[in-house]
């Protein structure tokens, strides 16, 4: 039997992990009529979405059981296997049709695990990490990496339509991880070549907010120093993305180009440099705080 598309007022949606994006996905699902069951370690972060009528419960397996689509972006693939395949987690709870939706980034293997353990269940599983932090999260503009069956994926797009504006489906399970670590390479580089920059022209004198006039238009322009760059100029190294995270997906990233053979020396080096930040006591700011790592190295007093 075809999978039901989903719809406002019908589909109960349940969400696992509310924090700096999770609580602005949810609560755009909501604003278009979906109900939410949702559940966090910490539950002062699910107020937010309390207080517009989202029901809290105890545990992923309790949000299973009262939902028909499960979405979850927690931390580490630990958590991941945690809430999906654990004594308590979500695919404990889920009936059969139920649909496990993983938005974390995580380790396409146990994308492929948690699809092929909750198949012989009957529960269909997609992996659907996202880009875009929390700028994206809040404006429903996230692009979305899907990897999963096409009639699953059919059936969860007018939810995916909520949460971002490029919704592309990748391809067989854990495609959507695999297509998550090539992002994650493609910005691990241009952070550090967005720092040493900035780095260079605080060195050497220039006027910073007029730099980024002249540079953010032209061939150096990207995405992370339009969003990330006014953030360094005004030494705002809040998380939009933790680095902690960003080196999970990169030790990740490293993992998986071992396995296939292919050496990654750019994304090591960034790596290395995101673990020293990390050493500093950086952990839980935002990626553009590689800023303080480099001036650190380079005996930059700010």
């Amino acid at each position: 039997m075809p999978l039901a598309i989903a719809k406002p007022g019908v589909t109960r949606v349940g969400w696992i992990g509310t924090g700096v994006m999770g609580r602005w996905m949810c609560q755009h699902l909501m604003s278009k009529g979906f109900s939410a069951t949702v559940y966090n370690r910490s539950k002062e972060k699910t107020q937010p979405l309390t207080e517009l009528g989202a029901k809290v419960v105890d545990s992923p397996k309790a949000v299973a059981e009262q939902s028909d689509v499960v979405f979850a972006i927690v931390g580490f693939p630990a958590d991941v296997r945690e809430v999906f395949l654990g004594t308590n987690g979500a695919l404990a709870g889920s009936k059969p049709g139920t649909i496990l939706v993983d938005m974390t980034t995580s380790e396409p293997s146990l994308a492929v695990e948690i699809y092929e353990t909750a198949k012989k269940k009957g529960v269909h599983s997609v992996d659907a990490p996202v880009s875009g932090g929390d700028v994206g999260a809040k404006n429903a503009a996230l692009s979305i990496m899907i990897g999963g069956e096409a009639a699953t994926i059919e059936a969860l797009n007018p939810l995916f339509e909520c949460m971002g504006k490029t919704i592309i489906h990748q391809g067989a399970p854990g495609a959507g991880q695999h297509t998550k670590m090539v992002n994650q390479i493609l910005i691990s580089s241009n952070m550090v070549a967005l720092c040493e920059g900035l780095l260079y022209g605080y060195k050497s004198g220039l006027d910073l907010e007029t730099v980024f006039k002249s540079v953010s238009v032209g061939a150096a322009g990207s995405k992370a120093l339009e969003v990330l760059g006014p953030r360094i100029l005004a030494r705002n190294f809040e998380p939009g993305f933790y680095v902690e995270h960003f080196i999970k997906d990169m030790g990740i990233a490293l993992d998986e180009s071992k396995r296939m053979g292919i050496s990654m020396p750019g994304l090591a080096l960034a790596h290395q440099l995101y673990l020293a930040l990390q050493a500093q006591g950086y952990g839980r700011k935002g990626t553009q705080a590689l800023m303080l790592a480099l001036e650190h190295i380079s005996n930059v007093k700010r």
